[in-house]
């Protein structure tokens, strides 16, 4: 996400570059390029002129310390504006101190509402432990109901339906009494979207507010559409109370400018995003951490947090004494090869790693690699992955052809392996002190050999 507007600003910032001091003449030309990119990546115009104007005031203001080069500086100033513009954190979610809570989900057609009612109780339930019911409530699109019970049924979660005569607002007020009755702490109203905000819709969505009274309600927004994203919501925020923004599709090819511009424009946060098309790929807003992924600082915090959340930490800590101690064959790489699967598209992780946020476009990082590497070792028996010195030419040709793959590809990655493991062995031998040299980024400290023992 947001890779045009990384490397637009990437570029406007090097005219900071080499300059002792930031003075208003020095900084017009920069301002302007971080203008022009801002406006590319459909920002709100207002905002965007507002924005530069806070930081230009900001950043001839503040005194320059003599540690610190301009130019990192000025990129200090427009982070923290960022952070400020998109921010403050607020908590994804509230709940009612009833302990029975509502959601009124709304938004347009096509901004991926019914979706994100399947992923925010899937949410709720992982997160909160919460016992959630979704409720079919958008008959303006009959698909809908399929598509929400058949969401429902793939995550186990109750799904509230009735035929699509009945009236939404009647129909919202039956399925939050049966929520009750039947146990349920959380209810969550998938309501009908438009092609763009009319009478009818509004009048609509205000009834079953009325009749419900919703604790919170969310306006789901489609981060592709830019400022139709921004003016949407604020077209449903003059008509709805609404609690805040969940941006959806920000993994696609958006530009950025819906998450930069919602807040300003209408007052009210964006608490969730959607990042992709799995059940589980909804997460908490974080301004700070948007701002690092806008600027290609990254979101180291983000990738620990999902890792936390797919790798089981006793499984990696006995794969690490295993690699250490050059007893990591193919079995353990495989798994390896797993748990990287589960934190998402390759580009996505990298996006999360600081620095790589301008090169994401010029390197190769295909998914498809990884799905060949898997038929390699899924076409291995698991004699030959526990011990890969048995796999000889004949072995090599069958795990060839059972991968789709030629016989090379198998050449390579047990070339690879092997070379990996010797590497690691080495590393495992080290003195523990000369380990904290490379633990600092430099190379091992002097004076120790690898096998541990003291130079004479």
């Amino acid at each position: 996400m947001f890779e045009s507007l990384t490397q637009a600003l990437g570029k406007a910032f090097t005219v900071f570059q080499g300059q002792k001091k930031l003075t208003e003449k020095n900084m017009e030309e920069g301002l302007r390029a971080v203008r022009a990119a801002l406006l590319e990546a459909d920002v709100h115009f207002k905002v965007a002129r507002n924005f530069i104007q806070r930081v230009k005031e900001r950043a001839l203001g503040e005194e320059i310390l003599k540690s610190v080069q301009p130019g990192q500086q000025f990129i200090k100033i427009f982070h923290d504006e960022l952070t400020a513009l998109m921010g403050p954190e607020e908590p994804p979610v509230t709940f009612s101190p009833s302990g029975f809570t509502v959601y009124l989900l709304a938004g347009l057609q096509g901004s991926g509402k019914t979706t994100t009612c399947a992923k925010l109780a899937l949410f709720l339930r992982k997160k909160y432990r919460k016992n959630p019911l979704l409720v079919a409530a958008d008959l303006q699109r009959p698909a809908a109901v399929d598509q929400l019970a058949a969401l429902g049924k793939q995550l186990d979660i109750p799904v509230y339906t009735e035929p699509t005569t009945a009236r939404p607002p009647e129909l919202c007020k039956r399925a939050v009494g049966h929520a009750r009755s039947a146990g349920h702490d959380v209810a969550i109203l998938d309501t009908a979207g438009r092609l763009h905000v009319d009478e009818e819709l509004m009048a609509e969505l205000e009834e079953i507010q009325a009749q419900v009274r919703p604790h919170a309600i969310y306006l789901v927004s489609d981060a592709m559409t830019g400022q139709d994203a921004v003016q949407s919501a604020k077209a449903f925020h003059e008509r709805l109370p609404l609690t805040g923004v969940i941006l959806t599709k920000l993994d696609g090819d958006a530009r950025g400018g819906a998450a930069m511009s919602i807040k300003a424009v209408t007052g009210r946060p964006i608490l969730l995003v959607g990042v992709g098309e799995k059940p589980d790929d909804l997460e908490p807003f974080h301004p700070e951490r948007m701002a690092g992924r806008i600027l290609g600082m990254g979101d180291v915090v983000s990738l620990v947090e999902k890792a936390q959340e797919v790798v089981d930490r006793e499984e990696a800590e006995k794969a690490q004494a295993k690699l250490l101690k050059g007893r990591f064959n193919l079995e353990d790489f495989y798994k390896q090869l797993q748990w990287i699967k589960k934190l998402g598209p390759l580009k996505k992780v990298m996006g999360m790693l600081p620095g790589m946020g301008g090169l994401l476009d010029q390197l190769d990082f295909e998914d498809k690699h990884f799905k060949r590497l898997e038929a390699i070792f899924t076409s291995m028996t698991p004699a030959e992955r526990k011990r890969p010195e048995i796999i000889d030419g004949s072995r090599r040709r069958r795990i060839a052809r059972g991968s789709g793959n030629d016989v090379q590809a198998v050449h390579d990655l047990l070339k690879q392996f092997k070379m990996a493991g010797k590497l690691f062995k080495q590393v495992g031998k080290m003195d523990p002190r000369a380990l904290e040299g490379l633990a600092e980024g430099g190379p091992p400290r002097k004076g120790f050999r690898t096998h541990g023992k003291r130079r004479r």
